[in-house]
């Protein structure tokens, strides 16, 4: 009876194994800005599963590149050698998810908020922010710590990858379209990419 109960527990080991393959990837050098306002920042419990691990990865896209996964609530940072970093991300409502081929045009840390017009028409009570020229960066920003502006020829798309003020939402479909990152992680992804780095949403 003993060995059955070894061998089952061997064969969970396995299974959680298979699901959470991967090296996770250790937390990125904070500056004292970063450290401050993250104190302060939104705290929530996510599935390990969305934790940033450094997992074999098969893409034809180059090194260097971003991945988007909607589907499955993952982003990939393509590493050299079959490898890449993989975060977990918030994506768009199936009727606001926006796929297809971009680039990163702009970088900002602690990016201020202005509410798209798009947003403001669903939400009036917004208005009064867009008159004052937006919300200041910090930890309760929507765009958290860190905004990569997605760019396609050559005119900025309005989606963004960036972190968010509402951790507890990695792992769903909620946004208006753009790719939410614990603001950890964004700053992680923040400091690996240029301006020009592709972005593939699939």
């Amino acid at each position: 009876m003993k060995w059955k109960t070894m061998a089952a527990m061997s064969l969970t080991a396995l299974a959680l194994a298979g699901c959470y393959s991967g090296v996770r990837v250790p937390d990125p050098k904070l500056s004292a800005r970063d450290a401050e306002f993250l104190a302060l920042a939104p705290k929530a419990q996510i599935s390990s599963e969305f934790d940033r691990y450094l997992v074999d990865y098969k893409t034809n896209e180059p090194v260097g590149s971003i991945v988007v996964d909607s589907r499955a609530h993952f982003l990939y940072y393509v590493m050299p050698g079959g490898k890449a970093i993989r975060y977990g991300v918030a994506t768009g409502q199936e009727a606001m998810g926006w796929t297809g081929r971009a680039y990163v045009g702009a970088m900002q840390e602690w990016p201020r908020w202005i509410p798209p017009k798009d947003m403001l028409e669903r939400w009036p009570h917004l208005q009064p922010t867009a008159d004052a020229g937006g919300l200041p960066g910090g930890p309760d920003n929507p765009l958290g710590s860190r905004a990569l502006y997605l760019y396609q020829n050559g005119k900025d798309s309005l989606y963004r990858i960036h972190g968010t003020n509402e951790p507890e939402k990695i792992g769903q479909a909620v946004s208006s379209g753009c790719i939410r990152m614990r603001d950890i992680d964004a700053i992680d992804l923040y400091s690996r990419v240029k301006v020009g780095t592709q972005v593939v949403v699939l």
